[in-house]
Order: structure tokens, then sequence, then C-alpha cells
């Protein structure tokens, strides 16, 4: 059970509620849809009146033993549940537990208002039921839309447009940019701040100012302690939908498309550009003015030196196609194992 303290929980529904809820599982037949589920919770802790579920197989073996009065797996699994559990087939099991735990923990509501430290420019205009906390400060002609939540020590800078139903976290910096709705930055994060951009010389690097914004599409996640640089003259673009992770870094004038996910200490150089539904892992990195097509993976650590076609699955320092790689690896093994035997 998730601590209380943290994470008020809704609820109880009944199974027939959050299938109809989720449109992703049906009614087993025998079950009564009125049966109650109190809470969602992890294979190994859950009880008899909790929802978990299963994806990975890697945790068949917790299935096995979970005492959970409900699961949402994938059909091929659910004769594998164990007596006295309701098996809730579905196709997306992590995406109806998705929006099930949302059911049943939705996020605190924006209570609105300006708390009394905060600084807000008379110029500055917020939307209905906008909250702004502590210490944070909105500057003149910033726009913050409706329901948006403003943590404390966060900063909304001169001219800034944030959209409705965001949530900006405590201590994050917003310059330069205009985010969609629904847009969720997490502590820490710095958006719009300028590219790192100069003219080098022999003797003393000139700035070269930057004049492009960063522009955020609705639905986004951006992670704490990410840094976006705004374009230095064309803008700086995310689509709807990107999940950023923390500790990411996106250059100036990079574009990112819809649906893009961007895992931990990932880093792009300028002026790169990435299709829709590109996954990049942790720490992995492109270089600067290369373009990534759609549907592209890109393994932890890897290096992507030029552009990529839509589709590819690439990994390694520089990154090659998956099969390569695997191929390579399994040739260096067998060079090691001959020497060994010499």
């Amino acid at each position: 059970m998730a601590d209380s303290r943290f994470h008020h929980r809704q609820g109880p529904f009944t199974i027939g509620d959050l299938a109809q809820q989720t449109g992703l599982f049906g009614i087993p037949e025998g079950v009564d849809p009125a049966r109650v589920v109190s809470d969602v919770a992890p294979l190994e802790s859950a009880t008899a009146d909790d929802l978990s579920f299963l994806e990975n197989r890697k945790y068949l073996p917790q299935l096995g033993e979970s005492a959970a009065g409900f699961c949402v797996l994938e059909p091929e699994m659910a004769d594998r549940a164990p007596e006295g559990m309701i098996a809730l087939p579905t196709p997306h099991p992590y995406l109806a537990y998705a929006l099930i735990a949302q059911a049943f923990y939705p996020g605190r509501d924006v209570s609105g208002g300006v708390h009394a430290t905060a600084s807000v420019d008379p110029s500055a205009k917020l939307g209905n039921g906008v909250e702004i906390g502590a210490n944070a400060v909105v500057e003149a002609g910033a726009k913050v839309g409706d329901g948006t939540r403003v943590g404390a020590n966060a900063t909304i800078g001169r001219n800034v447009v944030v959209g409705k139903s965001c949530r900006i976290a405590a201590n994050v910096s917003l310059e330069t940019c205009i985010l969609g709705d629904r847009v969720d930055v997490q502590a820490g994060a710095a958006i719009g701040m300028p590219g790192f951009g100069f003219a080098p010389h022999p003797e003393r690097h000139q700035v070269v100012p930057q004049l492009g914004r960063v522009l955020i599409g609705d639905d986004c996640h951006i992670g704490a302690n990410t840094c976006i640089a705004c374009g230095s003259g064309h803008d700086t673009v995310l689509g709807r939908n990107v999940w950023i992770d923390n500790l990411v870094q996106v250059a100036h004038n990079v574009e990112i498309g819809d649906g893009s996910i961007l895992v931990g200490q990932v880093g792009i150089a300028g002026s790169a550009k990435i299709g829709r539904f590109v996954q990049m892992g942790g720490q992995s990195g492109l270089a600067g003015h290369i373009t990534v097509g759609d549907q592209v993976r890109i393994g932890a650590k890897s290096g992507v030196m030029g552009d990529l076609e839509s589709g590819a699955t690439v990994i390694g320092q520089p990154a090659i196609p998956v099969k390569e790689f695997w191929r390579q690896l399994a040739a260096i093994r067998r060079l090691g194992s001959r020497k060994g035997k010499a």
C-alpha cells in the first residue's frame, strides 16, 4: 500500500468500473463485476483485495506465489494465475495497470491561489485556478494557463507561456519558452536557457546570441535536472507526448518528434533532428546536425555519429546495427577463447 502521507488514494472501485474506465480488459465469465478492488500493489505484497499486474515473464514465479485478488496480464499468461486470483487478460497489461493506478492515485488537486511569499509581476496573466508556490517568481508578461501548479522557488521568466493543467515543480527555471497543455516539468529542470553557442578564436572566444525559443507540445514529461537549451536562430522543438527522463541534455535547435522517449543521461548535440517514437537508452548520445528517422531504437551508452533510417535498431560506440554488434561481440569472445587455449 502506498504511503498515505504522500499519496492520497481514491476508491475503492468495482472491477466492472475499472474495466469500463480502461477499456482494455473484459470481465471473465463467472466473475461478478461488482467485486470490489481496494488498491493496487506489486505481486509480492498484494493482498486479496488488491490488483496487480504481470508483463515481464521474468516475474512468473512471483505470480505463482502472489496473494493478489486480481491481476491484469497477457492472455497467454492467464492460466498461470494461482487459485483464488482473478486473471484479467489484456494485450496491454502495463497500460491497463497504469490507468487503474491513476484512478486510485490521480495526484494532488490544484488548490489555486498565490502564496504570500511568491512574486507575480502585475503584467503577468494567471488563468483560473492557478497555484503559485512559496517563493516562486512569475515575471513580466508571462502567461500561466488554467489549473496549472507552479512549485516552490520556480521561476517563470519574462513573457514565457505555460499552458493549461501543467505541473511545474520546485526549483524549475523557464526562460524563452512556450509550453503546451498538461506538460509535467520535474524539479530542477532548466528550459530555454541560452545554448552553447560561441565563435571560437585563438585569443578570445565570442558569444553568439541565442535568438530562438523552446517550443514544447502537449502532454510532454520533462525529468528532474534536465536542461533544454533555446535555439540559436531556429527553435528547439519537442512534439507531443515526448517523455524525457532525469539528467538529460538537449542542445540548441534540436527537434524531437511526437512520442519519443529519452532515458536518463542522454545527450543530444545541437541541430540534431529526431523522428517520431524514437527510443534512446540511458547515457546514449547523438552528434550534432544528424537526422534520426521514426521509430529508431538506440541502445544504452551508444554514440550515434551519423544519420539513421526509420526503424533502425543500433548499439555501440560508434553505434552500428544491433545484429552486427552482437556478431562482432561473439567474434571477439571466440578470439579470446582461442588465445586462452594457446
